[in-house]
């Protein structure tokens, strides 16, 4: 017989009700409205940091920043002081990887552990897009242009995937082994790219017109074993099998905000949003839809860990354990 998806409610937590952090406790980070913090797997919200302007925030570290800012501080889930960047600029962190997005909007430093600049990138056009994976950082432009870095900031690919009227890239995503990178290009003939480092050129291996033009930022994802990409365009999730390079279509309504995997189960969640109405949609490889629920909402996140589904709405965490039986 088949088995059949339980999501089952465990527990739902205030961020507003703080309790104590012990030892061993396990800290996942989150982000409602203008408060970031750490909550646990069991329902403790260990922290919750208010700030007025905007913020970035990992499993790692955590970044609260203004836009005149001269410097900007790094802390641990802890709330640790860890280091600080003497520069101006926003930061990006992904996971155990910082970046900071320079003033003017075209260039770039990744930064290391201590707070000094590993390396830098100047470009003359605005940056319209960015990713990072543990092998590579990958950055899409105004103009049209994407390029690729290795960790140590050389240059991997840098191309203009052009076929369109006109020419800006929307969404980049980059394989966590940094040679493949997929892109979301242009307007009027808008297109999914997606190339591959080939004898020290870029070699396109897939490309697909997108009917409905979208005027917004996408998201491109690549799957973490680098098996499928996600493409979020106007009408439709789109997933890219690399083996075979066939695509699968998904209607959703809004724009996607979140993907995440569970390895326990072997489902893929997406989190989308129309206005106030947040849907999550369950998939199981390659592209099989088998649940979705839906709830309003001002402001919103998913995060799996384990065997668990987390689900942030307003001011309050909620718990479903997954399984299938």
């Amino acid at each position: 017989m088949q088995s059949e998806l339980h999501l089952t409610p465990e527990w739902t937590e205030d961020i507003y009700h703080l309790q104590e952090k012990t030892e061993n406790d396990i800290l996942l980070a989150y982000k409602l409205r203008q408060n970031i913090g750490y909550f646990t797997p069991e329902g403790k919200i260990v922290t919750k940091i208010t700030f007025p302007f905007k913020s970035s925030i990992s499993d790692d570290f955590y970044s609260v920043y203004g836009a005149d800012s001269s410097s900007v501080n790094f802390y641990s889930p802890e709330g640790e002081s860890v280091f600080s960047v003497n520069k101006s600029g926003f930061p990006f962190i992904d996971k155990d990887r910082i970046f900071l997005m320079l003033p003017g909007g075209t260039s770039f430093a990744a930064i290391n552990p201590d707070g000094s600049t590993k390396w830098q990138y100047e470009y003359y056009s605005p940056i319209t897009s960015f990713s990072s994976s543990k092998n590579g950082t990958v950055a899409g432009y105004l103009d049209g242009t994407i390029i690729s870095f290795t960790n140590e900031g050389k240059i991997e690919q840098k191309f203009s995937p052009g076929g369109s009227n006109l020419e800006i890239i929307l969404g980049a995503g980059i394989s966590s082994e940094g040679n493949l990178i997929a892109c979301i290009s242009g307007q009027n003939q808008q297109r999914f790219v997606v190339a591959e480092k080939s004898e020290g050129h870029s070699r396109v291996i897939y490309h697909e017109y997108i009917n409905k033009d979208c005027p917004y930022q996408s998201l491109v994802q690549f799957s973490k074993d680098d098996k499928v990409i996600f493409f979020d365009t106007e009408d439709f999730l789109g997933i890219l099998d690399l083996k075979k390079l066939k695509t699968a279509h998904i209607p959703l309504e809004g724009r996607v905000i979140q993907i995440e995997e569970s390895e326990t189960e072997n489902l893929i969640f997406v989190l989308s949003k129309k206005d106030n109405c947040y849907t999550v949609t369950v998939i199981e490889p390659f592209a099989n839809p088998v649940a979705q629920f839906s709830y309003n909402a001002e402001c919103s996140f998913i995060r799996v860990y384990e065997n668990a589904l987390f689900i942030g709405k307003n001011s309050k965490i909620s718990r479903l354990t997954v399984s299938k039986k």
